[in-house]
Protein backbone atom coordinates (compact mmCIF):
# COMPACT_ATOMS: atom_id res chain seq x y z
CA UNK A 1 0.00 0.00 0.00
CA UNK A 2 1.29 3.57 -0.74
CA UNK A 3 0.48 6.60 0.50
CA UNK A 4 -1.22 7.97 -2.90
CA UNK A 5 -3.54 5.22 -2.28
CA UNK A 6 -5.13 6.45 1.02
CA UNK A 7 -7.27 9.18 1.72
CA UNK A 8 -8.57 11.44 4.16
CA UNK A 9 -11.12 10.64 6.22
CA UNK A 10 -11.75 15.18 6.47
CA UNK A 11 -13.80 15.77 3.58
CA UNK A 12 -11.89 19.35 1.96
CA UNK A 13 -14.26 21.84 0.56
CA UNK A 14 -12.72 24.40 -1.64
CA UNK A 15 -13.53 27.76 -0.89
CA UNK A 16 -16.40 29.36 -2.75
CA UNK A 17 -14.60 32.26 -5.78
CA UNK A 18 -16.71 35.32 -5.64
CA UNK A 19 -16.81 37.88 -8.18
CA UNK A 20 -14.89 35.98 -10.57
CA UNK A 21 -17.26 36.58 -13.49
CA UNK A 22 -20.95 35.90 -14.30
CA UNK A 23 -19.77 32.21 -15.77
CA UNK A 24 -18.43 31.06 -12.43
CA UNK A 25 -21.92 31.22 -11.21
CA UNK A 26 -21.34 33.70 -8.68
CA UNK A 27 -20.64 37.13 -10.60
CA UNK A 28 -22.30 40.57 -10.50
CA UNK A 29 -23.49 40.70 -6.65
CA UNK A 30 -21.27 37.82 -5.62
CA UNK A 31 -23.74 35.78 -3.63
CA UNK A 32 -24.84 39.29 -1.58
CA UNK A 33 -28.21 40.03 -3.43
CA UNK A 34 -29.14 42.71 -5.04
CA UNK A 35 -28.50 46.40 -4.10
CA UNK A 36 -30.42 48.34 -0.81
CA UNK A 37 -30.85 47.11 2.69
CA UNK A 38 -29.92 43.55 1.91
CA UNK A 39 -26.41 44.62 0.37
CA UNK A 40 -25.42 46.07 3.64
CA UNK A 41 -23.88 44.55 6.56
CA UNK A 42 -26.49 44.16 9.60
CA UNK A 43 -29.15 44.95 6.76
CA UNK A 44 -30.91 42.03 7.76
CA UNK A 45 -34.88 41.72 7.68
CA UNK A 46 -37.14 40.11 10.68
CA UNK A 47 -38.82 36.95 9.62
CA UNK A 48 -42.46 38.02 9.38
CA UNK A 49 -41.97 41.09 8.23
CA UNK A 50 -44.03 42.46 5.26
CA UNK A 51 -42.55 45.20 4.04
CA UNK A 52 -44.37 47.82 6.17
CA UNK A 53 -47.71 46.64 5.14
CA UNK A 54 -49.72 44.44 7.67
CA UNK A 55 -48.76 41.25 8.22
CA UNK A 56 -50.96 38.50 7.75
CA UNK A 57 -51.01 37.25 11.06
CA UNK A 58 -52.60 40.33 12.15
CA UNK A 59 -55.37 40.62 9.37
CA UNK A 60 -56.11 36.75 10.29
CA UNK A 61 -56.91 36.70 13.84
CA UNK A 62 -58.22 32.71 13.01
CA UNK A 63 -54.37 32.00 12.47
CA UNK A 64 -53.24 32.87 15.86
CA UNK A 65 -54.86 31.15 18.75
CA UNK A 66 -54.82 28.00 20.70
CA UNK A 67 -54.72 24.60 20.04
CA UNK A 68 -54.98 21.89 23.38
CA UNK A 69 -52.61 18.95 22.85
CA UNK A 70 -54.69 16.97 25.75
CA UNK A 71 -57.87 17.27 23.20
CA UNK A 72 -60.10 14.17 22.63
CA UNK A 73 -61.81 13.80 19.27
CA UNK A 74 -64.88 10.86 19.60
CA UNK A 75 -66.27 9.08 16.74
CA UNK A 76 -70.19 9.74 17.09
CA UNK A 77 -72.25 6.84 16.88
CA UNK A 78 -76.08 7.26 17.45
CA UNK A 79 -78.10 4.52 19.22
CA UNK A 80 -80.16 3.73 16.13
CA UNK A 81 -76.94 2.60 14.03
CA UNK A 82 -76.17 0.04 17.09
CA UNK A 83 -79.65 -1.04 16.44
CA UNK A 84 -79.68 -1.39 12.76
CA UNK A 85 -76.13 -2.98 12.23
CA UNK A 86 -75.40 -5.13 15.48
CA UNK A 87 -77.14 -8.72 16.07
CA UNK A 88 -75.21 -9.77 19.10
CA UNK A 89 -75.93 -8.70 22.66
CA UNK A 90 -72.78 -7.34 23.76
CA UNK A 91 -71.15 -4.60 21.85
CA UNK A 92 -67.65 -3.60 22.56
CA UNK A 93 -66.58 -0.13 21.14
CA UNK A 94 -63.10 0.10 22.79
CA UNK A 95 -60.64 -1.10 21.14
CA UNK A 96 -60.61 0.96 17.86
CA UNK A 97 -58.00 3.77 17.07
CA UNK A 98 -60.35 6.62 18.06
CA UNK A 99 -62.90 6.64 20.98
CA UNK A 100 -66.28 6.31 20.15
CA UNK A 101 -69.40 8.23 22.15
CA UNK A 102 -72.37 6.89 22.01
CA UNK A 103 -74.85 9.51 21.28
CA UNK A 104 -79.13 9.13 21.81
CA UNK A 105 -80.20 9.59 18.16
CA UNK A 106 -82.94 7.04 16.73
CA UNK A 107 -84.91 3.82 18.52
CA UNK A 108 -84.07 0.66 20.65
CA UNK A 109 -85.98 -2.65 20.11
CA UNK A 110 -82.97 -4.78 21.65
CA UNK A 111 -81.41 -5.21 24.79
CA UNK A 112 -77.03 -4.54 24.32
CA UNK A 113 -74.55 -4.43 27.04
CA UNK A 114 -72.62 -2.03 25.44
CA UNK A 115 -68.80 -0.94 26.34
CA UNK A 116 -67.89 2.52 24.71
CA UNK A 117 -65.36 5.58 25.76
CA UNK A 118 -68.27 8.13 26.41
CA UNK A 119 -71.97 7.73 26.19
CA UNK A 120 -74.99 10.70 26.45
CA UNK A 121 -77.33 10.65 28.95
CA UNK A 122 -80.08 10.11 26.94
CA UNK A 123 -78.16 7.17 24.83
CA UNK A 124 -78.08 5.41 28.27
CA UNK A 125 -81.71 6.23 29.14
CA UNK A 126 -82.71 4.63 26.08
CA UNK A 127 -80.79 1.73 26.16
CA UNK A 128 -81.58 1.12 29.93
CA UNK A 129 -85.23 1.47 28.80
CA UNK A 130 -85.01 -1.68 26.47
CA UNK A 131 -83.33 -3.69 29.05
CA UNK A 132 -79.78 -3.15 28.20
CA UNK A 133 -76.62 -1.74 29.90
CA UNK A 134 -73.90 1.08 29.15
CA UNK A 135 -70.62 0.45 30.48
CA UNK A 136 -67.89 3.40 30.30
CA UNK A 137 -64.72 3.37 30.03
CA UNK A 138 -62.94 6.51 29.92
CA UNK A 139 -60.04 7.32 27.43
CA UNK A 140 -57.17 8.16 29.76
CA UNK A 141 -55.23 11.63 28.43
CA UNK A 142 -51.94 12.91 28.70
CA UNK A 143 -52.09 14.88 32.45
CA UNK A 144 -49.70 17.80 31.97
CA UNK A 145 -46.69 17.44 35.12
CA UNK A 146 -48.03 19.90 37.90
CA UNK A 147 -45.71 22.71 38.77
CA UNK A 148 -45.15 22.60 42.48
Amino acid sequence: MSLLVLKSKIKKHRRKLLGRGNSSGHGTYCGKGGKGQTARTGGSIPPGFEGGQTPISRKMPKIKGFRNPNMIKYIAVNVGDLDKLYKKEEIDLTNSKKPIKLLGEGEVTKAFKVKVAKASKSAIEKIQKAGGKVEVKEVETKEPPKAE
